[in-house]
């Protein structure tokens, strides 16, 4: 799989580590100066941190694997590739916007896709309920 236009090696390396070695469940991706994308946040982070982790300010992209029980029961995990952008950011949304296209198309493999602008946009029974 090729890397998409304005995702630098260190982005695409992160996300391979999020997919491969599952060591990690969150990756969020901001754009550095030269207009990549590059990697912020490499973590376990819980729901919680998740959201207290995005600026207000500015917009991110982020991949997150949701953990949840369905309601059987059992354990699931989904991915989900998000698109932080609360209204202060604005002027950003267009740059963003590709990169989450491309990342819509890189990782082909991750079905829920979803715009935040406010947290919440990300409340945990929404996520699960995408989830499904």
């Amino acid at each position: 799989m090729s890397r998409p236009t304005g995702m630098s090696e260190r982005s695409v390396a992160a996300l391979r580590h999020l997919r491969e070695k599952r060591a990690i469940n969150t990756v969020t991706l901001r754009r550095a100066e030269t207009a990549d994308l590059v990697p912020e946040v490499e973590g376990n982070l819980t729901h919680e941190e998740l959201v207290q982790a995005l600026p207000t300010d500015e917009p991110r992209l982020v991949v997150h694997e949701l953990s949840f029980a369905s309601p059987e029961g059992t354990r699931k995990h989904a991915q989900l590739l998000i698109f932080w952008m609360p209204s202060a950011a604005g002027e950003q949304e267009e740059t963003y916007t590709a990169g989450f296209t491309a990342l819509k198309e890189y990782l082909s493999d991750v079905h829920i896709h979803l715009t935040a602008r406010r947290a919440a946009h990300l409340a945990y029974g929404r996520l699960v309920a995408l989830a499904g």
